[in-house]
């Protein structure tokens, strides 16, 4: 590949330093002017690739070598290790990038919080969206939202696929729950477009999702094609303000969501990624967004798969999306890279599809590149950490307190049992099975008798019986459940423990619908996360340490 960006009067590299573009021409400027290859050989840059390694792998800098590339998502299973090892990651990609005469690399990944940290153990673990519902504090979610930013920025990531702007208005969403701010419209666009503020005033781009809105999905788009069969003036009374208050905020990113959506298309045949009345007429037209469109990941089951998936993202690009998340299989790489050169020769897309895209992409680039990168020892600060735990106590939510247990005044040699289901990945937008029980750990932290049981997530009848049997003989249960509400198994042992007549505290660790399935309980409460620094909340509001504030952001248990 001929050098896409070198200086044609000095042959010095315009990126030698990264976050500064002060001293060099735009990036727009040199594809435009200098050494320009054919239109079809920029369309890697409308590409966002995956790869595993924690440091690049060869192909990976064979293709930077010989391809223009959008950039790359990093995900916890396949790159992270701890931050040190992100920062030598990214700054190798960005080496080899300068290196090849290409223009600074979008580095992305999904940093939301609460079920889904794609950056793990050494970052701050932020409780998530559902939480900050419950403190209905908008500049609470700006410092959030800036501390990620941070931590992100000093890793070398320049895009955060986040917030997520979905509403949870089915309870029964099986891919969304604690990863929205909640059900109602006003909350959720005042604290994403906060959100959206602090990342980026730390110089990492947002990326709004999944658009236009998937919270009353029945069906995990992982899987299989959602149709949210709203009426337009439900949409736009309902799903649209959080997306318009981020658009208005300056999100630069844009993420679709793989769902039909007949109030706009029309039809529910294909999913709004592949819809121009979407993408170009609802998205731009209507609503202005100006930045970079990108599709939610490819390899998911509402959209195309196999040797027909090209179809798909020419209809995509076709459309007005500007770059295409596509995941690790190598072959899948190379066969929509391939694709969408030969459809460019072969006239399926043409210059108006490619170069307001490229333009688009390119001022992203360019905003990204000019960014300053702080500090690794930011990641994990004790300013974060004070900020963790100051979001997690705020989001704690008493919800009933009828047999008036709060707060805790125990014997000291009172005996309690603290009973939570072993944490599970419930959707592949989840990173719980990576978090350890906490909930006994963090009720010793005020009483010494306190012994833990971990059920299996879906515990069976043997489990339960001989739960049952074990926990007779103690002073007071606490017991925690993650998506009771979906989860039979769960709500048949908290009403089997609820009926042995020992005073109990219910804790919903996840989302907030859990009581339904177990009213018998007469004290409970919601933390929205398993995150420690939540359950350490609990403990600490169970013994009256503070006084829960928490407001429930959802309208199923008003």
């Amino acid at each position: 590949m001929r050098p896409i960006f070198t200086n044609a009067t000095n042959g010095t590299d315009p990126f030698l330093v990264i976050g500064s573009v002060s001293s060099v021409t735009s990036v727009k400027s040199l594809v435009e002017n200098l050494m320009i290859p054919k239109t079809e050989d920029l369309i890697g840059y409308k590409l966002m690739l995956a790869f595993t390694g924690h440091m690049p792998p060869a192909r990976i800098l064979d293709w930077i070598a010989h391809r223009p590339i959008g950039g790359f998502s990093l995900f916890r299973p396949h790159n992270y290790d701890n931050p040190a090892q992100v920062r030598e990651l990214t700054a190798a990609l960005q080496r080899a990038a300068r290196e090849a005469g290409q223009a600074p690399l979008l580095i992305a990944t999904d940093q939301e919080g609460g079920q889904l940290a794609a950056m793990g153990a050494g970052t701050t673990q932020f409780a998530g969206n559902m939480a900050l519902g419950a403190t209905r504090d908008p500049e609470l979610a700006l410092r959030v939202g800036r501390a990620i930013g941070l931590e992100l920025a000093a890793m070398g990531v320049n895009v955060n696929y986040a917030p997520v702007l979905d509403l949870n208005t089915n309870p029964r969403n099986p891919s969304l729950g604690i990863r929205s701010f909640g059900d109602e419209p006003g909350p959720a666009a005042a604290l994403g477009a906060a959100m959206v503020v602090g990342m980026q005033s730390a110089g990492v781009a947002a990326t709004l999702k999944h658009f236009p809105g998937k919270g009353e999905a029945a069906v995990d788009s992982h899987y299989k094609m959602p149709v949210i069969a709203h009426s337009r003036e439900r949409l736009d009374r309902i799903e649209t303000p959080p997306f318009k208050a981020g658009i208005d905020a300056g999100a630069k990113l844009l993420m679709t969501g793989h769902f039909a959506i007949p109030a706009l298309t029309g039809t529910s045949a294909y999913p709004a990624t592949v819809a121009r009345r979407v993408m170009t007429d609802y998205a731009r037209g209507e609503l202005g967004f100006e930045g970079v469109i990108i599709t939610d990941a490819l390899d998911m089951g509402a959209i195309t798969q196999g040797a027909g998936q090209i179809i798909d993202v020419i209809a995509a690009v076709r459309a007005g999306v500007d770059l295409m998340l596509v995941m690790h299989d190598v072959d899948t790489q190379e066969r929509l890279y391939g694709g969408l050169v030969l459809a460019y020769t072969r006239e399926l897309i043409d210059e108006s599809h490619i170069k307001p895209s490229l333009d688009r992409i390119l001022t992203l680039k360019e905003w990204a590149a000019a960014q300053p990168q702080p500090e690794i020892d930011v990641v994990g600060c004790a300013e974060h950490r004070a900020l963790e735990i100051e979001l997690a106590r705020r989001s704690i939510t008493l919800v009933r307190d009828e047999a008036g247990l709060l707060p805790l005044r125990l014997a000291p040699d009172a005996r309690i049992a603290a009973v939570m289901p072993a944490p599970k990945d419930l959707t592949p937008a989840d990173t719980s099975s990576t978090i350890t029980p906490h909930l006994a750990s963090a009720l010793r932290a005020h009483h010494p008798h306190v012994d833990e049981f971990v059920t299996e997530h879906l515990p069976g009848d043997t489990e339960i019986a001989a739960l049952r049997q074990q926990l007779a003989d103690y002073d007071l249960l606490v017991l925690g459940t993650i998506n009771a509400s979906m989860q039979p198994e769960q709500a048949v042992l908290a009403n089997e423990l609820l009926g042995l007549g020992i005073p109990t505290v219910t804790a919903a660790l996840r989302t907030p619908y859990d009581l339904a399935s177990y009213p018998a309980a007469r004290t409970h409460l919601c933390t929205y996360s398993i995150q420690p620094a939540s359950l350490d909340a609990l403990a600490a509001a169970l013994f009256g340490e503070f006084a829960p504030t928490g407001q429930l952001p959802v309208a199923a248990l008003h």
